[in-house]
């Protein structure tokens, strides 16, 4: 981190004195020539105001503070501004003798008006008169707002009389917030004067709970629009939850009620602590410096801390590489943290306008209407009582007694469905770290802890309470080193804690049966699980190895074995929960990177989890750490996998531990077929020849009514002379399905993903079978750019595509190439290793075949002509993406249908996958290319 700059004095920046007599020289060397005198006043300002950024951008890169740096540019705005204005009513639109209504005060309103700017943030002013407007008002705000409009300046603007102010504020809270933070830049002063004194009379004087109200309700909507968690990894610094607009919200209540100007001012309030006003300057400060540097590295009034921005920040503020951490991710961490004590700070002053009876008594935090008088206890466990709907506490002191009192708040609050009173929320903060070594081996905290994680009513709010209080880290330390990281990938929308405890809600969802519908399987198994707790330790510690030593999934089951020995649990729940904590991403990766249907993958997963009570735990596990990493990427294909593989497994479990596996799966399939023929047969007798000749993995991988339809499609093909498909929509697996029957051949598969990527579709998975008589039936599922099922908005288009498709299984070329991509938008950041793996293992009969790069429209494409430029044969494909990184996993076989062995060979496969993997990260990207790149974790 750069050393911190001392302030600067601005007239070292920009001497307003000196610009005022330039601009007068300009005036008077082009006397009578208007045109001249403004554009020579233009080119004046646009310098002062040039060098005054600069100054300010150079300064913050070499460790200047944020507050400093929007401090600075303010005041170069404000000199800019009100030299304007002096040049404007001097030399250009002069009243010597000024009447009443030609009296007009400059104000700056807004942001502007606190006295800190971002470098392009928007300029509002508020030009007030003392009654209607006249010809000389109205020229010298028309000539200002043309001439700041082409410095470059975005301006909000409003021309009103006071009365129309005074009028306007008790209307709109908008506007009442704006005059509130009013400074006078220039003008009448008397008229700026007798604005802020009928304001705070006339508007502020006894309305102070309905500002309170509004306000904050109007920042529950910005959040939910914003997103309403503060840990989303590309967050809003301006609107987000933990951001500015929040500080800015506790401000203007804190001005509504005691009136100050500055936000020394504000932290020198009877509210906070001394910690408190260090954590409030800290994060007012720090969220500054990252907005100033988002404007500078832009050059545009950019809020929202992207992807793409995040390397480049990281460098800009002085974050390096760490060990294993990345800079960014170092950044990032940071900036979370500060967004955790925005939240904290939040609550305590919460706390502040509930001793001040600002507030009603709210079931939640945030709603507030006007309110009076004493609210009443309700004593419930020694040291607690409920307070106007709210769990609160006696006084600090019960935790100084006994800090697992601390714990035994959330169980309570928690049992008794009730949000926490602030005062009993600050003090838990406060006090947190009176929980130390002892009370973390005590077994009735232990106990406390295990109620509220496992058996707890809404274990995810619970728990998200005592993160924010601190308390949860200080308890369980290992979850303490994961508060607040991220991971620098695509894939993931949450920091690693607040995904964490997503999921352990989503457990808790599966458990009361809210599921059913997304996850029948799951929800059916949760009953049958005998260890609870197990697995919702699991959860919440699956993810605390990330970073650590000897990758995440060894050093997760280490922390694993720490923490629950420090509850106290036996050997074997300890071993339990360690397992699925190293096992945690097996389930996932055999259900979307291997063939199902091949019995070396279920033989290979049964071997790994050994018995039946550990499959139930994986998959729940499993499906909640999905569904829990953002938005979409749980959908119905990743469920039907997921059931496929439980389904296939738990055969092999029913076959007995003394058998062998591989059998018992075999057997399973051909039962399976045996069953499902004879069904078919009877249901339409037509189907004998296909039904008699497809392999017996084909029937447990689709129902009977799929297979009629396949068998009526093949029939068709074999009529036509050539090959048929049709599409449909599959909403239950967020993906359509395109089914392609057609003689088999060299490089069928290529001609149909290439159809595919040239109809704009991306393939998410696909199914390859060949009949006996040498029918190949390809069935691909596929979405659209934006992650829905392809054609939902446009039926026609799926149409289109099957059409596309039957013309590539005849051979025909595909109209239309796939375009190249090289602008990866927010993608472009992440730098990304490619890998390529061959395995003779992981199948009795195939080489599978895994690459691994950027993802791009066509990369199936290229992989696959990859693999059949080699003269190898696609018996299966299976697709997987986690955000910006592509796995694709293909099942090869030579022409002879044995694998591929020869060396040469293999190796000359391996580099033409590289090559095609590493075409996307030779181009060169075209938007922003002046930003720093970053390694993207690979992180799951």
């Amino acid at each position: 981190m750069p050393p911190r700059l001392r302030p600067t004095r601005l007239e070292y920046v920009v001497d307003g004195v000196r610009l005022r007599a330039q601009l007068s020289a300009a005036a008077l060397d082009a006397v009578g020539d208007e045109p001249e005198q403004r554009r020579r006043a233009l080119e004046i300002l646009k310098q002062a105001l040039f060098r005054g950024r600069m100054i300010a951008k150079e300064r913050l890169e070499n460790g200047a503070g944020g507050i400093e740096t929007a401090r600075l540019l303010s005041g170069v705005t404000d000199e800019v501004v009100t030299a304007l204005y002096d040049f404007t009513t001097v030399h250009v639109f002069r009243a010597r003798n000024p009447t009443e209504g030609e009296r007009l005060a400059l104000l700056a309103v807004g942001g502007y008006g606190r006295g800190a700017l971002a470098p392009f943030s928007d300029l509002d002013l508020l030009f007030l008169r003392p009654y209607k407007p006249t010809a000389h008002t109205e020229s010298v705000i028309e000539y200002m707002l043309y001439a700041l409009w082409d410095l470059g300046f975005k301006v909000g603007h409003a021309s009103r009389t006071v009365e129309e102010c005074i009028k306007l504020s008790r209307e709109d809270y908008t506007i009442r917030t704006s005059i509130l933070e009013a400074r006078q830049l220039t003008g009448d002063k008397q008229l700026a004067d007798e604005l802020i004194r009928r304001f705070r009379a006339e508007v502020v004087k006894g309305t102070a709970a309905q500002f309170v109200a509004a306000k904050l309700k109007e920042r529950d909507v910005r959040q939910e629009r914003a997103g309403a968690s503060r840990y989303m990894v590309e967050p809003n610094v301006k609107e987000g939850k933990g951001g500015l607009r929040d500080l800015n919200t506790l401000f203007w209540i804190a001005q509504y009620l005691h009136p100050v100007s500055q936000v020394d001012g504000f932290v020198q309030l009877d509210m906070f602590n001394r910690r408190e006003v260090a954590a409030f300057i800290k994060a007012f400060d720090f969220l500054w410096a990252v907005r100033c540097h988002l404007h500078f590295a832009t050059g545009r009034p950019e809020e929202r801390l992207t992807f793409d921005l995040q390397p480049e920040i990281a460098r800009r503020m002085g974050y390096g590489d760490r060990g294993d951490a990345p800079a960014v991710e170092r950044f990032m961490r940071r900036y979370f943290l500060i967004a955790k004590e925005v939240g904290a700070l939040t609550r305590v002053f919460a706390a502040k306008l509930e001793a001040e009876q600002i507030k009603q008594e709210p079931k939640g935090l945030s709603r507030l209407i006007p309110g009076h008088g004493k609210t009443k206890r309700k004593k419930l466990d020694p040291g607690f009582h409920e307070e106007g709907g709210r769990l609160n506490i006696d006084g600090p002191e019960i935790f100084e007694a006994d800090p697992i009192n601390m714990l035994r708040l959330f169980r309570l609050a928690d049992q008794r469905d009730l949000d926490l009173h602030p005062d009993a929320f600050t003090a838990a903060s406060r006090c947190s770290g009176l929980i130390g070594s002892k009370v973390r081996r005590d077994p009735a905290a232990a106990k406390v802890f295990l109620d509220i994680l496992a058996h707890g009513r809404d274990p995810q709010r619970t728990l998200s309470m005592m993160n924010e209080a601190d308390v949860l880290g200080r308890f369980v330390p290992e979850w303490g080193r994961i508060v607040a990281q991220m991971q620098f990938n695509m894939y993931h929308s949450y920091t690693v804690d607040e995904h964490t405890l997503r999921a352990i809600g989503v457990i808790a969802d599966i458990a009361n049966g809210r599921f059913a519908e997304d996850h029948p399987l799951s929800t059916a198994v949760m009953p049958l699980i005998d260890d609870r707790e197990a697995l919702f330790l699991a959860m919440l510690l699956h993810d605390t190895g990330k970073g650590g030593v000897g990758g995440q999934e060894k050093a997760g089951a280490r922390a694993a074995r720490q923490a629950c020995e420090r509850l106290g649990l036996d050997r074997k729940r300890i071993e339990m929960v360690a397992w699925l904590v190293e096992h945690h991403l097996v389930m996932s990766d055999y259900a979307q990177k291997r063939d199902i249907s091949d019995p070396r993958t279920v033989v290979d997963f049964a071997r790994i989890v050994e018995t039946p009570e550990r499959l139930r735990l994986l998959l729940v596990l499993t499906v909640a750490d999905i569904r829990a990493v953002g938005p979409g990427v749980w959908n119905g294909w990743k469920g039907q996998l997921m059931r496929e593989l439980y389904g296939a497994t738990e055969a092999v479990f029913r076959g007995g531990r003394g058998s062998d596996a591989a059998a018992a799966i075999r057997r399973y399939h051909e039962n399976a077929a045996y069953d499902a023929r004879v069904r078919l047969i009877a249901a339409d007798p037509t189907t004998v020849d296909w039904v008699q000749t497809m392999e017996d993995a084909y029937f447990t991988s689709f129902s009977d009514e799929e297979i009629l339809v396949h068998a009526a499609l093949a029939r068709r093909a074999e009529q036509a002379g050539g090959a048929a498909a049709q599409g449909q929509i599959r909403s239950g697996l967020n993906a359509s399905e395109v089914v392609v029957a057609a003689p088999d051949r060299q490089r069928l598969f290529v001609n149909l993903v290439t159809a595919i990527t040239a109809a704009g579709a991306n393939v998410v998975g696909a199914r390859v079978f060949t009949s006996g008589q040498g029918e190949a039936l390809d069935v691909f599922y596929v979405q659209d750019g934006a992650g829905a099922a392809y054609g939902a908005d446009n039926p026609r288009t799926l149409s289109r595509l099957a059409e596309a498709l039957e013309a590539a299984g005849r051979g025909e070329a595909t109209k239309g190439e796939p375009r190249r991509v090289t602008d990866f938008g927010r993608a472009a950041a992440f730098s990304i290793t490619p890998t390529v793996m061959l395995d003779n293992d992981a199948s009795e009969v195939s080489t599978v075949v895994e690459a691994s790069g950027r993802d791009r429209p066509g990369l199936l494409a290229a992989l696959a002509n990859n693999i059949s430029d080699a003269g190898l044969s696609i018996l299966s494909a299976h697709i997987d993406g986690y955000g910006e990184r592509a796995v694709d996993a293909f099942y090869v076989t030579e022409p002879n249908g044995g694998k591929l062995t020869d060396a040469k060979r293999m190796a000359a496969l391996k580099a033409d996958l590289m090559a095609s993997l590493n075409e996307a990260e030779a181009a060169p990207p075209r938007s922003r290319a002046n930003l720093q790149k970053a390694r993207a974790s690979v992180a799951r």
